[in-house]
Order: C-alpha cells, then structure tokens, then sequence
C-alpha cells in the first residue's frame, strides 16, 4: 500500500467537494459516519448546498439533513462542473439572478465568494457579491484591526470589512471569524461599542458564520474555578509570620486580610498597621491610585494617638497607609509631617498642644521644620518632590531586593578587559555557561589577559557602572542626555538590542548601578506600550528632522505650510505620512504622524528585542507593576545648578593689582552662599 493510498484511506475525502481537508474554521466540521456506509461530509458543505434541505430533527441523518436527500444532492451535484476547478461535484450556485455559475464550497473560500449562514444560506459568486461601501465624507486611512491589532486600509475589501456601527472600526475577516466561532451568537458583538444586533446582522450578510453556541469560555471545565478561591498570601514588605508568607490562621493576628480595593493581595493583621478585621486596608497599587484620584479624603482616618501605638518593627517598611494621621486637605505638609513623625517622635510637638520653635528643637531636627509653613512654597515643593524620590528609590530597591532572591549560590565569573568593556561583556553574557540566574564574580583582565592586581570585592558594582556609561554612549541609543532607542541595522542584526536590555535587567538584580538615562518616552513604551505614547519633538534627535517638525508645527498660513512639505517631500513619503493639507489645522496631524513615525514606528523592531530583554528575572514586569518607583531609578533626571557646576562654566579673570587667589576664592565662597541661600 503506497503512501497516497494510506493518506486516503485515514483521511476519506467529503462526498460533496472531494476533498481530504479537515479544516473545521475554514469548511466546518468533518465527521464520518460508518453506519452510512462510511459517508463522509463537510458541515459548510452540506449546508451551503443549493438542492438539499433540512427534512429531518436535529438528531437525524446528518444534522437533520436526511441520508436519501444526502445521496439525491451527490447525483444531482455529479452532473455540474465547478467554474473555478473545473472539475464535477459543484453543488453550490449563486443566487443572483441569471447567473449560472456553480463550485464546490473550497473554491468558493478560495475564489472570494460569500457565503450567508442566515435564512435561505444563499452563495453569492465574486462578481454578484455584496460589498461594503464607504460614505464619501470619509477619507481613506488606516488603523488597527481591534482584534489582532495589527494595521489595515480602510478600504472595503473582501478580506478587510467595516464595522457598521462604529466609524472608524475596522477587521480582517479572519479575525472576525476566528472570534464568531469562539464568542458564538450570544456573544459575538463589536469589539468597540459593543453593539450586537446591528453589527451581527451586518456580518452575517457579509458571509460571517455565527454559530448558535455557547461562547468557548463558556463550555470550558471548571473555567472559572479560581474566582471560588480567596486569595491567601502575604504580601507586606515584611512579613513576621514564622510559618511563612501562605499561613492563614482565623481570628487571630495571622489572619489574613485582603486589600478592599483589588482583592488580589494581601496581608497578616500583625504585619499591617490596621489594628482589628473592621479596618479596612488598600495594597500599595491601589493606595498609589486612590491618592492621584483624590479620594484618600473619603478614607477614615485615625488619630495621632492610635498611630504612635503601632509597633514600629516592620510596619513602617510599607508605605504610609491612607489611614495614617493626615491633618485637613487644605495643608500643604501633611505628607512631610507623616514621614517624619515615622522617623523623628520628636516631632509630634507640631501637632500636640504645645506650640515649640525652630529654636526649641534639637539641631539634628532643625532641617525637618522645612515642613514649616513659614518657608516659601517653592523651597517646600522642592522638599516634597526629594522626599517623594527617596520613598520612590526605596521602594524600588525593595521590589529588586526581592527579585534578587531568585539568583542562587552557584558563581559564574565573568573575566573583563576595561578596555574593551562592550565586547567582553557580550561575550561573558553570551557565553554558554552564563545563566542571569547565578551568582556574578567579576575579574578585570588587563590586555595580556592577566588578572588585574588591584582587582577589589567592588569589581562587580565598577563592571556594572563601565557597562551602563558604555551603553549610555552606544550607537544603540540617541540623544543627548534624555535617551530614546536608535535604529542601527548592524546591531539588529547582531541582536544587540536585546543584549543590552538583559545587561540592564541583570545589572539592576545584581545590584549594579541603574542606566538613569531613559527618556520619559522610552520609558512609558515600555510600560503602557508604544501604541499609548505621545512623543514630543524633544524626543527627536536628528536636528534636521527637528528642525522640519518645528517649521510644520510654527507655519502661520497654508501657503507656507505647503511649501515646507514640499521642500521635505522624500522624507514625508519615506515616513509614510506625507497627506494633502487643506487647512492649516491639518498640520497637528501632520506633526503628530512624523513624531510617531520617528521615534515608535521607526524603532519598533529595536524596542521589541530590547523590551525583550529587560523581562530578564521578571524584570519588566516589576517595571510595569510599580512604574513611579521604578521611573526616577531609569529615566533621566537634569542635573541641579550647583555651585561647582556654575564655576566650572566661568574662567576667573582679575584686574591689574588684584590678587587672583583672593579673586577666586571670594568668587566660589560667594557661589556656595547663593547655593546655601
């Protein structure tokens, strides 16, 4: 028996079309039947035939079509040639009016014809077939299909189709039939307003099959048994539980409480500063997200003297609760006062009876009192922000002190040549042995590949801090001091993207330095995504492409605007974004396509490989969970004027007679005055 003959005989062919295919979103079910003498049908096949009707109840013959009116439609169909194939057997034909022509369900797919499972399950061929029609007013684009997110043309063909009830929606129609088949007529509806009549009727009649079902996620075993289990873990920063993090013991201060917002974290009662169950308590993401809604003011509050009864040990390792002592939404150091009073017990003279003076107070409390209304509003904003960075940084280095409890005893050693940081760097981490996992020696080798003498137990913390000044001046980022993603096609081609974001992912578990050089844009792309990201014309580094961008964004009249887009004409059409301009509003748009052209589009195949590498040891998705903490540890920061740096940028000169060591030294005293205010 050759091989031809086995593939039949385990695979019969469909007596309607001839074919071996089982390919149940493309023909429908394949099933054989050996009480029928081994008849063997596609469902879509069966369905769409033009002579043959269910005669029969759903549980006779072949889904209610009855064997004999099976048998009538092969003969009958025995006698068409199929107008595409060629070949006999085409047992559907199109309904248009005078048309004659017929083919077998497989060519019909193949050929573009529709088919609608509704009513009469009428076929129409690729000439008669009904299209979408796109009303005049608007204009041809392009946006993502909204299930596969992927682009597609607003232009209606057959396999692009529009949402008829949301403008701008448009789908591949394989994603819409992939989702019909798995959503079923109950839930299949438009994936933006969530219209269901309107929009099933629409595909339907576009050759959509909707099967009268049950959504697939509905049928699935025991689908939704994780929602019947309380979540049961503590999550402090540190937990005082002897027995471990999942022990839960009821009525008791190993109970374990979960956060009222979200559900889906928790905490023991002895490890959170709520003092009873009727407490409730908000884990630190939705803390984070209550306070930048303003709702901590709906919060209930608890006095000052129930909070100094808190045990101090570990309780004050998380974040202050909504619930600690806030004084009234009017004052402007409420948080600084809170802080401080977890640090400083000296403090509650501000918020006792007893009014005291900065000169009451001890000189290592003195700088505290900046909290004092009496300094001005920018010195105390200022306050503010440096005291919300260290919680910020803290709070990071907790999240990564945890990450860190992934990496084991076993060493690998990493032999490094300072003067060649970038290539042997590459080589250690691409190394076949290397797991990001095991605990980093380095060793620094000098060019003749000895080990350096002076080599110290800081080599690892000084490889990590060469390695992140190196990649801050690669090709493979751009811009000055703020840096975004380059395009360089030697090093996707190399894979260098991806090494350098799991050289930054290793560096931060391993307790190397932080690159501290992301722009804002590249690190909201990493955390909310590209598609989410706003660029700005600071985030372009090429000065000409700047300069253009500025020169569209500062046209005054549309003459002039026109003119710039004709003098960068190449670049707009090498961009993609190169539009007619009617009006001189047209150029927001114009401006907001070139900024996501150049700084997401044209980088996307770098940012996947670096984002890629940054979910090294979880990583990114650390980022992602606490991107506050994590933003003032990546992103750039501009360096404060100070007086070194302002007396860098001068050159003392002294007049004839003056003494120029005096010269200097009154000009650097006087600078250090002004800094000291």
């Amino acid at each position: 028996m050759n091989e031809n003959t086995l593939c039949h005989f385990q695979s019969p062919a469909c007596v309607l079309c001839q074919r071996i295919d089982d390919c149940p979103e493309k023909y429908g079910e394949k099933r054989t039947y050996k009480e029928y003498n081994n008849l063997t049908v596609h469902y879509y096949c069966l369905l769409m035939s033009s002579g043959i009707w269910q005669r029969g109840e759903e549980d006779e013959g072949v889904y209610g079509f009855l064997i004999k009116d099976i048998r009538k439609e092969v003969n009958r169909a025995a006698k068409l040639k199929c107008n595409i194939c060629k070949k006999k057997g085409a047992s559907i034909g199109c309904v248009a009016p005078k048309c004659k022509r017929s083919y077998h369900f497989p060519c019909g797919v193949q050929r573009e014809c529709i088919f609608q499972f509704m009513e009469y399950f009428g076929s129409y061929c690729w000439e008669h077939r009904p299209v979408q029609k796109l009303p005049s007013d608007e204009s041809r684009g392009s946006s993502q299909c909204t299930i596969c997110l992927e682009f597609v043309e607003h232009f209606p063909v057959y396999n692009i189709l529009k949402s008829p009830c949301c403008k701008n929606a448009w789908f591949h129609r394989d994603c819409l039939q992939y989702q019909a088949l798995s959503a079923g007529v109950f839930f299949f509806r438009c994936t933006v307003c969530n219209n269901k009549d309107k929009f099933q009727n629409e595909m339907l009649r576009m050759g959509i099959h909707i099967p009268e079902k049950d959504a697939s996620w509905e049928l699935e075993e025991n689908a939704y048994q994780d929602l019947l289990q309380r979540y049961q873990h503590c999550d402090a920063r540190r937990c005082l539980c002897r027995n471990g993090r999942d022990y839960n013991e009821p009525d008791s201060k190993w109970e374990i409480k979960c956060c009222q917002c979200c559900g889906s974290c928790g905490t023991h009662l002895a490890c959170s500063p709520i003092q009873s169950w009727e407490e409730n308590w908000e884990c630190i993401e939705c803390r984070s997200i209550l306070a930048k809604s303003g709702n901590y003011q709906n919060q209930k509050k608890r006095s000052l003297a129930t909070s100094e009864k808190i045990d101090v040990t570990g309780r004050f390792l998380e974040e202050p609760s909504p619930k600690c002592p806030r004084q009234s939404p009017g004052s402007q150091h409420s948080f600084l006062l809170s802080f401080s009073l977890s640090r400083s017990p000296k403090m509650l003279c501000q918020n006792s009876l007893t009014p005291c003076t900065l000169l009451d107070l001890p000189a290592s409390n003195k700088m505290v009192m900046s909290i004092s209304p009496l300094i001005n509003s920018s010195s105390r904003n200022l306050s503010v922000r440096r005291m919300q960075l260290r919680i910020q940084k803290r709070e990071a280095s907790n999240i990564l002190r945890e990450l860190k409890l992934q990496v084991n005893t076993k060493t690998t050693r990493l032999n490094i040549n300072r003067d060649n940081i970038w290539s042997s760097a590459l080589k250690g981490f691409r190394g076949r042995n290397f797991n990001p996992a095991n605990t980093m020696e380095v060793k620094f080798t000098n060019c003749k590949g000895r080990v350096e003498t002076d080599a110290f137990h800081g080599s690892k913390h000084e490889f990590f801090r060469l390695l992140m000044l190196h990649l801050q001046n690669s090709s493979l980022f751009e811009g000055s001091s703020s840096k975004n993603l380059s395009l360089d096609s030697q090093a996707i081609k190399e894979n260098l993207y991806y090494e350098a974001g799991k050289m930054i992912a290793v560096s931060l578990v391993h307790g190397g330095v932080p690159p501290s050089y992301f722009s804002k844009t590249l690190f909201n792309c990493l955390v909310y995504g590209p598609e989410n990201v706003k660029p700005t014309v600071e985030d372009v580094a090429d000065f000409d492409v700047a300069q253009t961008i500025k020169m569209i964004k500062s046209s005054r009249t549309l003459a002039s605007l026109k003119s710039t887009i004709s003098d960068c004409y190449e670049y707009l059409t090498i961009a993609g974004c190169l539009r007619p301009m009617t009006t001189l509003c047209d150029k927001d748009m114009l401006v907001n396509d070139l900024l996501i052209y150049h700084v997401i589009k044209r980088v996307h195949s770098p940012f996947e490989s670096f984002r890629q590498g940054l979910k090294t040891l979880g990583v990114l998705e650390k980022i992602q969970m606490h991107p506050d903490a994590f933003s003032s540890m990546l992103c750039h920061k501009p360096e404060r004027l100070s007086a070194r740096i302002l007396g860098d940028l001068f050159t003392v000169h002294c007049l004839s007679g003056v003494n120029k060591v005096k010269g200097v030294d009154f000009w650097m005293g006087y600078l250090q005055d002004v800094e000291g205010k």
